[in-house]
């Protein structure tokens, strides 16, 4: 029996690679330890319902704000993903059981619970599944609105490589309100960053969500510090455009183990703040950068921006 807390364990892909140097991080990007009454509550509503986090699974440095808060993204499918992605800390491997069929449920109740106007839902890569998980991701999202249904909800998806390309309309006619699939990096780094995924690919799913259904909101992110350059980073976001995705969020990497990938550099507040311009100028609806960005950080408040500035693009056309 695996014990998912062991490093070796919980992730055996990575148990012989060689150290990589963890260095300091910088006073920008330190954050405190998660503590208080609201954290403690949403934690107790999380185990009460058998739920995952992504917030703890990828050790997210934002789960004490966002939990002291009341808003964890849900992570379903399980806590074992098929993916060995270098920068992930979430657990790989063979999942050792079949979709639960009544996650969505109690998905829901939690939602329900937490008074969540907007929440996030992601999961595993589940590739051992003939239509990787989207019959359930859209249980999920019905079993939701069924429960909450003045609450809009966000999804993070798997890329859905070995599937039909069909599946993907099972997921929009649940109709999310956005859906967010991450290209992670740019593309010249997905031999070592992201080897069971396809730059191109991706894009295309994301670019398929709008051709299915242009009412949906279509999101997108990657990480900094892993080795790119700044150009990279502008054709990865003219890329992103032609491909109609809406908004893109830009966060700094971290690395969770010395087995992981190594951070190449601790990118600055300023270049950040560049990077924010520039996708504006490109046409993005909304972007968030910012070295503690993460997909579902202050997503909330971000998919009301996100709704006003589509209205306003809208007054003007």
């Amino acid at each position: 029996m695996r014990d998912l807390k062991i490093p070796e364990q919980r992730h055996p892909e990575k148990a012989h690679r060689p150290d990589n140097a963890q260095p300091k991080k910088p006073k920008w990007i330190r954050v405190k330890a998660p503590t208080g009454e609201g954290y403690n509550a949403t934690k107790k509503i999380m185990r009460e319902h058998n739920l995952a986090t992504v917030c703890e699974e990828a050790a997210c440095p934002n789960a004490g704000e966002c939990w002291s808060q009341g808003h964890a993204t849900m992570m379903i499918m399980g806590e074992v993903c098929t993916r060995a992605c270098t920068f992930c800390n979430i657990a790989t491997g063979k999942p050792p059981e079949d979709l639960d069929p009544f996650e969505p449920g109690r998905v829901a109740d939690a939602v329900q619970k937490l008074g969540l106007n907007h929440v996030v839902i992601t999961s595993v890569d589940r590739d051992d599944i003939e239509d990787g998980g989207a019959e359930h991701f859209a249980q999920t999202i019905r079993a939701i609105r069924h429960r909450s249904p003045g609450t809009t909800i966000e999804i993070l998806t798997p890329d859905f490589i070995r599937c039909d390309p069909s599946v993907l309309k099972i997921v929009t006619d649940a109709k999310p309100d956005v859906f967010n699939h991450n290209l992670e990096t740019v593309p010249g780094l997905y031999p070592e960053v992201r080897p069971g995924a396809r730059y191109f690919h991706s894009l295309r799913l994301l670019q398929r969500v709008k051709e299915l259904d242009p009412e949906i909101f279509t999101k997108s992110g990657i990480m900094v510090g892993l080795g790119e350059d700044r150009q990279a980073v502008m054709q990865v976001m003219e890329d992103m455009r032609a491909a109609d995705i809406d908004f893109l969020t830009i966060g700094q990497y971290l690395q969770p183990t010395p087995k992981h990938h190594a951070v190449d550099r601790f990118v600055t507040p300023e270049e950040f703040e560049q990077y924010e311009k520039a996708a504006y100028g490109k046409g993005f609806l909304m972007v968030s950068a910012t070295p503690l960005t993460r997909s579902s950080y202050h997503a909330g408040d971000d998919f009301v921006r996100l709704r006003d500035n589509r209205l306003a693009k809208l007054a003007r056309a």
